[in-house]
């Protein structure tokens, strides 16, 4: 993918351009309901309200958006190195089993104020564990990222269909499940934390792991640009050579990376298992480790852009469903299909407008410098 002009302001980059894009999704999307004999703009109306008019629709809002941020940084930060990382579903996955294992060994021993830690923990050391086998194939075998991350995607399922029905299910129970935690190995749902200083909302799957999601961006910014470490990630991600050259070990560099984006995909098995399921299970990762490259792209790899494009898809996929339950011939299908269009023109034509608004602006620099230069005549 290429850079977008240097010229333009960051306000223009990082602010002006994505939204231009979300409105050529909207706008197709708008067609496409428009051919079925629809009203676009009431549907864009009911997923609006769905998603943020109340209380139960802005919970779920902010849980898919929990897990957008966990993965949207784990592909931003990668990107920064210069990395791809296609495998934030597998590193998810895994990053579950390392939760779940840790807390059916431990809940009925340890409080919650040492479970918490001990999830956190777990969950990044799985992630990182998985996605440091290929990127210690890229950097020291040549293996390529992208490759080898999808292909770990799928052993992360076989892994976890194998684990749950031969090793972890629930003795004298059919579906492939674990017991359930006990009390201490379960975060407070956010619904239940308001309920104790008296504030009444309607229980939804949001929980705890949000405050984590936001300390999250603010390591990953500190880090990567306030930190000697992140410095050489991001030198090593836009020249190898002269990173070498100015001291840097770029195999080193592409491991700690993929670790820290494994561990930071690891996240959303803590948010699901520890945080919402209370048990081990399958198929909790639901796509949000491919949804994240979206995310990421779209929030240019800042982690306040990610937090701004996971609320965005947070929106979509709440206001979504709510939308496929009110308007009958607007079926899930045709939703996934405006999700997808929107990830389109985020993620691969990210810079399709770059070009005519790279235009529009040099015109309007011209048009300002010849105004300033009558004016002074």
């Amino acid at each position: 993918m290429s850079a977008a002009p240097a010229e333009l302001p960051r306000w223009i980059d990082i602010g002006l351009i994505p939204v231009i894009n979300i409105c050529l999704a909207l706008l197709v999307s708008g067609l496409i309901i428009l051919a079925i004999g629809e009203n676009p703009v009431e549907a864009m109306a009911i997923m609006i309200r769905g998603a943020l008019g109340y209380g139960e629709g802005i919970g779920y809002t902010l849980y898919y958006t929990t897990n957008f941020i966990f993965t949207g940084l784990a592909v931003a930060i990668a990107f920064h190195a210069g990395l791809f990382n296609i495998g934030g579903e597998g590193q998810a996955y895994i990053g579950g089993l390392g939760v779940g294992l840790a807390i059916l060994a431990f809940d009925s021993t340890l409080p919650f104020f040492l479970l918490l830690p001990l999830g956190i923990l777990a969950g990044a050391a799985f992630g990182a564990a998985w996605a440091a086998i290929p990127a210690w194939l890229q950097a020291y075998r040549g293996s390529h990222i992208v490759i080898t991350t999808i292909m770990f995607n799928f052993i992360a399922y076989a892994v976890m269909v194998y684990l749950m029905v031969n090793v972890l299910i629930k003795p004298g129970q059919m579906s492939p499940e674990s017991r359930e935690f006990a009390a201490a190995g379960q975060l407070p749902f956010m619904h239940e934390m308001l309920a104790g200083i008296g504030i009444t909302v309607t229980p939804t799957p949001l929980n705890l792991s949000i405050v984590w999601a936001l300390l999250c961006c603010v390591g990953v910014w500190a880090y990567i640009w306030r930190t000697r470490w992140g410095y050489e990630l991001r030198a090593v991600g836009h020249n190898e050579a002269a990173a070498v050259y100015a001291g840097a070990r770029p195999r080193h560099i592409v491991v700690a990376a993929m670790c820290i984006s494994g561990a930071l995909a690891g996240f959303v098995g803590f948010n699901e298992i520890m945080g919402v399921h209370h048990r081990l299970l399958l198929n909790f990762p639901a796509g949000y480790g491919f949804t994240g490259i979206a995310v990421s792209l779209m929030g240019r790899n800042h982690p306040v852009g990610v937090v701004l494009a996971s609320l965005l898809f947070g929106v979509l996929y709440q206001g979504g469903a709510e939308l496929a339950f009110e308007v009958p011939t607007i079926t899930r299908e045709l939703v996934v299909t405006i999700q997808g269009l929107v990830i389109l023109f985020s993620g691969a034509l990210a810079y399709m407008s770059t070009p005519w608004v790279t235009r529009v602006w040099r015109a309007l620099l011209a048009w300002r410098a010849g105004a300033a230069a009558a004016e002074g005549a």
